[in-house]
């Protein structure tokens, strides 16, 4: 379609066919037009190759391109000479956190004060991704085996470009229940500095076929632009990952697990080269991140997943030395001795770590009860609890002195439930109709 451009400053010879009119009859204000210098208008198409001349020759200058705003987004182009803001929309979930509304660089317009001049479009979500520790205060023992493998499985990972080896991508720590591995790798965390991005079993299944496997990839980038933006080191940590993907028994395998499965695998492979969706680019390479996944018996695992090329597998059974030393640092607060522990962890032998931490809790119990007493006993006891909170008039609460004694008697209390538990098997009683 021509458009007509109409050019007010090009005069030509004077027209027979154009009258001047002389002022309107009703507006006195109208301007006086000379009838011996004539007003015509020089009007072409731009579809012609070139301006035209009065004479017919063509017009050595064209009129110059213009651009809505020397800094507006709408006609930016990326690296490849692209449309930016459709390559954008043409990419499912975009995950470039890189792109926002900053000043000066994309629409003013849309930065708002109260965000700040820099505000990042998805600052909230990369700030709930990822997780500090900086709750863990205090003196705790990290395992010197434990420190050694988790330390060297990140630093391998990333140096791997530059070391000749194959370098596995997955860290698997597994042992009993209780054990604190997930603990453990927490305090390495806070000590190294590292930010991970964490996910457990619970999100390794959906109603929808597919969502857990994207969610892992999500994530896998979330770390990797912690890396870049950030300039953090950070890593992907699932917990529990035999609890979402063992096969126990008759356990039914869905397309979930089979996808999470083949996910890791292919993570594994091929750990920066990472699609969630879009369209593949060559320049869109991913930092390789180190992921440590934690459980209790990996043997029910898709065995491909496990195999040595792809998961580094680690056992961690604390030695009595490494209880003593964890259970020390736990009740070095309470003024309880190194040989007054060793007393504790020699008459509860056998017994997870887990273990020790609920004698000190269950040491608490008694002095919990005479707290809400002294609040005005049980009646009502949420509405006077919740109110005097919001108002800060709780009573104050003393913590109860830890001693040998209470803890073997909580310890015993203890012992007796388990026991319980594993004698008084109830569900035989309810369902006698089903063998053993």
């Amino acid at each position: 379609m021509a458009v007509l451009h109409c050019n007010p400053d090009l005069f030509l010879s004077p027209s027979p066919s154009f009258s001047s009119r002389q002022n309107h009859p009703r507006n006195p204000k109208f301007p006086k037009v000379s009838k011996s210098k004539p007003f015509p208008l020089l009007c072409f198409s731009s579809s012609s190759s070139s301006s035209r001349a009065p004479d017919g020759s063509s017009s050595p200058e064209e009129a110059p391109e213009t651009r809505i705003s020397k800094q507006s987004s709408w006609e930016s182009k990326d690296s490849e000479g692209n449309d930016y803001l459709y390559r954008l929309g043409k990419e499912s979930d975009n995950m470039n956190i890189a792109v926002g509304a900053r000043q000066g660089v994309i629409d003013d317009l849309f930065v708002g004060q109260f965000l700040g001049k820099d505000s990042d479009i998805v600052f909230d979500y990369r700030q709930k991704a990822t997780r500090s520790f900086e709750y863990l205060e205090g003196d705790y023992y990290i395992a010197p085996v434990f420190l050694d493998k988790i330390a060297c499985h990140i630093v391998k990972n990333y140096i791997a470009h530059l070391l000749n080896i194959k370098v596995p991508l997955i860290l698997g720590i597994w042992g009993g229940k209780g054990q604190g591995k997930t603990f453990q790798t927490e305090l390495i965390f806070r000590v190294m500095g590292i930010e991970p991005v964490i996910m457990s079993a619970g999100e390794l299944e959906s109603e929808k076929a597919g969502e857990p496997g994207r969610l892992i990839r999500d994530r896998y980038r979330t770390a990797s632009q912690v890396i870049q933006n950030q300039g953090k080191m950070s890593c992907l940590m699932i917990n529990d990952i035999d609890a979402g993907l063992g096969r126990f028994g008759n356990t039914q395998m869905t397309v979930n697990n089979q996808i999470v499965v083949g996910t890791l695998m292919n993570l594994s492979d091929n750990p920066t080269r990472v699609s969630i969706g879009q369209k593949w680019r060559e320049s869109d390479v991913t930092h390789r991140v180190p992921i440590i996944v934690t459980g209790n018996d990996f043997s029910t695992l898709y065995a491909p997943l496990i195999r040595d090329g792809r998961m580094e597998k680690f056992y961690w059974q604390p030695d009595r030395e490494d209880i003593i030393n964890i259970v020390n640092h736990m009740y070095v607060k309470d003024e309880i001795s190194r040989e007054e522990v060793i007393r504790v962890v020699d008459t509860f032998p056998n017994q997870a770590l887990d273990f020790y931490g609920a004698l000190r809790s269950k040491t608490y119990d008694q002095a919990i009860l005479k707290w809400v007493t002294d609040m005005g006993g049980f009646e009502k006891l949420g509405e006077k609890l919740l109110d005097k909170r919001k108002k800060g008039k709780l009573p104050t609460f003393s913590p109860p002195k830890q001693t040998v004694k209470a803890l073997l008697e909580s310890g015993h209390s203890l012992v007796k439930e388990q026991q319980l538990i594993n004698s008084s098997r109830l569900s035989k009683e309810y369902m006698k109709n089903i063998d053993d």
